[in-house]
């Protein structure tokens, strides 16, 4: 496959990625592929249907089905393919699923980012360290303004929670072992992500393709909602520029957010009128009153940081994405062959962001 420029810092480069089989880390490996990568992955097996099935990853990359938790193979497996970048995206990724599940959430999310950390501090040939967490951990209230990296990590539910322990395991994890190594270790939190591939249940875009494909309508609950929404390509290519910068410059790593302009933190509502129109065949949506357990109704981020440090922004608007989101999901319900698709809006995405920086 051809590859993409970015100043061909990935071509070649031995990146091991936790996580691989989910829904972003198949981007993720898509992208990384696409940039000349020799990767890695190590997750459990994707929950079926999965992007990492419909791009055919586990015949493109090597692929280790594992569980986070197993420090003994997940050790083994990075000591043996000494890699040069690690990024650490395995979690128990829903808020729902963790008040079901809470020991297990704490398990794969707070001990399986010790584990990652520990093979990290075991294998010397790695650089930079990114762990991926998520918007969810700060103490949120509610209030107007976006968080900064330096407000309050406490996070309300099991998975957001979990995530805030991530993240204080992985500064502990920095303070302790790697400032005195040529090693960078950062966090970077990230907002809502839509693109297509996600079949996961209990997320917003997925069920509205459902019901489209379905022929029903959408049943929405907490219409009123405000989320920092973002294709998921926006926060992968920012996690690659925060790794490649610090693998030259250990002073830039630490803790970052990710998100949209402000224009983009749209209510449920707003969201899934974007997708009604731009899907067609008269999708409708309907308010539907769902008792549950407590949800998050307003968060925004504040990426000031992120802009300074490296004068990211980010690339697609909302109506992009939207667009984007839908075109992947169209093609696979036909029945055709995604990896065209997503190898083009892949080149779209960085051309694009190219241009803006020019």
């Amino acid at each position: 496959m051809e590859e993409l420029e970015m100043n061909n810092f990935y071509n070649g480069k031995k990146v091991f990625i936790t996580g691989h089989t989910g829904f972003k880390g198949a981007w993720m490996c898509q992208v990384l592929l696409q940039l000349g990568a020799n990767l890695t992955g190590y997750a459990l097996s994707p929950i079926k249907p999965s992007l990492f099935d419909a791009l055919d990853l586990n015949n493109r990359m090597q692929s280790i089905i594992g569980d986070i938790r197993d420090f003994s193979r997940l050790k083994q497996s990075v000591a043996s393919f000494q890699p040069e970048i690690v990024i650490h995206m395995a979690a128990q990724p829903l808020v729902i699923d963790s008040y079901d599940n809470p020991t297990y959430t704490y398990e794969t999310n707070v001990m399986g980012t010790a584990y990652i950390l520990e093979a990290v501090r075991n294998t010397d040939s790695i650089k930079s360290f990114i762990n991926i967490t998520t918007d969810k951990v700060y103490n949120n209230k509610e209030w107007d303004w976006g968080y900064r990296e330096i407000d309050e990590l406490n996070g309300y539910d099991p998975y957001s929670n979990s995530k805030s322990c991530s993240e204080l395991v992985t500064d502990s994890f920095r303070k302790s072992f790697f400032q005195s190594r040529d090693i960078a270790i950062s966090t970077v939190r990230a907002g809502n992500v839509i693109g297509g591939g996600d079949f996961s249940a209990n997320r917003i875009i997925p069920d509205c393709v459902r019901a489209a494909l379905l022929k029903s309508n959408i049943e929405v609950r907490n219409a009123a909602s405000i989320r920092p929404y973002q294709h998921v390509l926006d926060p992968i290519f920012a996690y690659l520029m925060i790794a490649e910068k610090q693998f030259y410059n250990k002073t830039v790593s630490g803790a970052y957010n990710i998100g949209p302009d402000e224009k983009d933190c749209v209510t449920t509502k707003c969201l899934v009128d974007l997708f009604c129109r731009i899907w067609g065949e008269g999708q409708r949506w309907e308010s539907k009153s769902m008792k549950g357990p407590h949800e998050a109704g307003f968060l925004k981020l504040d990426c000031s940081k992120m802009k300074n440090t490296f004068q990211w922004h980010p690339v697609w608007n909302i109506e992009e994405a939207m667009k984007k989101t839908i075109e992947l999901y169209k093609v696979h319900s036909n029945g055709e062959n995604i990896l065209p698709c997503i190898s083009e809006q892949i080149k779209l995405f960085l051309d694009a962001k190219n241009l803006t920086r020019s």
